[in-house]
């Protein structure tokens, strides 16, 4: 989605060359109309100073004829003439390309994801101050009144709050806008209201009235925000002198529910995990287990083509064992991957865990292509060189998988084997399951994309030109349910990947079966 969208940049540049020319030509003609004013200006001032001694010149009076029947003629063609032509044609022409409002919906949502992964609050994205950012951009009062709508819309009161909040913040501090404080107040207050804090929005209701006291939603509003206020007030007395009858009150009581004990890791949601990990919080490496990961010079148990070239060779974690290897494809050859990749991405699919069948999902959000050794020699190289460094059959693997995941571009938690529970994963393929992942990282990504274990705690960054490697089954061909993974939505730049999946069938003597099953 990312190289298409650049595509569009181009398209705007275009239009906004094509309105220049149709201002250009705009002005050229208010010039022309303007000249005949002010000579007309001047030359009737003369005249009807002395109406008789102008006309008395025959030349003057020719000429008066000439300007009435012709000149003024031709002044309105000029006038009614349309400069409008080439403008209207090419933006036309265009808009067929043009996203749709679900593009927009879709830019928005991801726009409210990012917030909640990284934890960023809506005035350090309406004001660009986001990490490794190249380009500042601000938001306008519009901009995020429309991100508060499309939030409004989706019945997410939460972000409607968040946003109509930033617009009538930016309004306050005297940015100029086509739109009233009043608008925003009527979102903001229900959105509060929503959530079921009444004086809140009964004080933006008031701020509301005040700017327009004749409101009628306001004022009904108003009302019923008093009524619902006094009639908790009034049950939140009954229960206080209920208590007090009893003799008893709950604070101990509450008290002692506050005091629990932290949560261990483990017991956090996954959803919490992920985001953590996103945000490089809660990654569960200790002293003593770091110092047992290395780095080394790899020759791939003295293959030939490694013996004189070492490849170098990095452990990223221990349990599930995953390295990375570092300078591993060339710059010439990402750039390739991704020439041949663009015209063949498209939305990346799921395998239905039920049916088996591919379909789009919410929660992997990216566009992918395969490529072959017949699309270009070198994806067979790339094989290979996959072969030579892990020592598994690529014969039977899937093909190389090229994924784009531009500005909230995401897949979450899943694991890239097939469970037990799903025995139809993979039969179509016929080579069993997918016993390990390689993974090549094609590009530096400024803020978030990186690759989260939220199991295990663990966290991989992208790094251009290094590929991740770990085992999907363990030798018994059980499989790890610790290498269950997931890909953090990018906050800024943008992240190219390639896998490649291995599957069982011709690993047999290359990897040999485990005698228990937990090896």
């Amino acid at each position: 989605q990312f190289w298409l969208m650049t595509d569009l940049l181009y398209t705007e540049k275009d239009l906004v060359t094509s309105l220049k020319d149709y201002i250009k030509a705009e002005e050229s003609k208010l010039e022309q109309v303007k000249r005949w004013a002010d000579k007309l200006d001047s030359l009737t001032a003369t005249a009807t100073q002395d109406p008789e001694g102008f006309l008395g010149h025959p030349v003057n009076a020719f000429k008066l004829m000439k300007r009435l029947n012709t000149e003024w003629g031709n002044l309105e063609s000029l006038v009614l003439s349309d400069t409008t032509d080439g403008f209207i044609s090419n933006l036309t022409i265009q808009r067929q390309h043009f996203p749709t409002d679900e593009d927009q919906t879709g830019a928005a949502k991801a726009l409210l994801r990012l917030q909640d992964t990284y934890r960023l609050d809506a005035n350090t994205i309406s004001t660009g101050n986001l990490p490794g950012v190249k380009h500042k951009s601000h938001m306008t009062v519009e901009d995020c009144y429309e991100l508060g709508k499309i939030a409004y819309s989706e019945v997410d009161y939460y972000h409607t709050e968040l946003w109509m909040a930033q617009a009538l913040k930016q309004l306050d501090d005297g940015e100029e806008s086509t739109l009233d404080k009043v608008t925003v107040l009527d979102y903001l207050s229900y959105a509060i209201y929503q959530q079921g804090e009444i004086e809140r929005a009964l004080e933006y209701t008031k701020r509301l009235l005040e700017l327009d006291p004749e409101h009628q939603r306001a004022k009904g509003n108003l009302k019923y925000f008093e009524f619902q206020l006094e009639k908790q007030k009034k049950a939140a007395d009954a229960e206080t002198e209920k208590q007090k009858e009893q003799g008893t009150t709950n604070t101990t009581e509450k008290k002692k529910v506050k005091k629990r004990s932290p949560k261990t890791f483990s017991l956090i949601p996954e959803r919490k995990k992920y985001e953590m990990l996103c945000r490089g919080e809660g990654i569960r490496m200790t002293p003593r287990r770091q110092s047992r990961l290395f780095c080394r010079y790899y020759d791939s148990n003295r293959n030939p083509k490694y013996v004189l070239g070492p490849v170098k060779q990095q452990d990223e974690w221990d349990r599930p064992y995953i390295v990375r290897y570092l300078d591993i494809i060339s710059d010439a050859e990402m750039e390739r991957i991704k020439q041949l990749a663009k015209p063949r991405l498209r939305r990346a699919t799921i395998s239905n865990p039920v049916t088996g069948v591919l379909e789009t999902a919410s929660y992997r959000i990216s566009k992918s292509a395969w490529l072959t050794g017949y699309d270009d020699p070198m994806i067979d190289t790339i094989n290979q060189r996959i072969e030579d460094l892990t020592g598994l059959e690529m014969d039977t693997a899937e093909e190389l998988q090229i994924a784009n995941y531009g500005v909230g571009g995401q897949y979450e938690p899943h694991f890239d084997f097939g469970r037990k529970d799903e025995p139809d994963a993979f039969k179509e393929l016929g080579t069993g399951n997918r016993i390990a992942t390689w993974l090549f990282y094609m590009s530096n990504v400024s803020a978030g994309g990186a690759t989260v274990f939220p199991d295990v705690g663990a966290a991989v960054w992208p790094q251009k030109g290094t590929a991740v490697f770990w085992y999907n089954l363990f030798a018994s061909g059980e499989g790890d349910y610790s290498t269950r993974h997931a890909a953090c939505p990018v906050l800024v730049g943008n992240k190219w990947v390639s896998n490649k999946w291995i599957h069982e069938r011709g690993q047999e003597w290359r990897r040999p079966c485990g005698l228990s099953e937990a090896e």
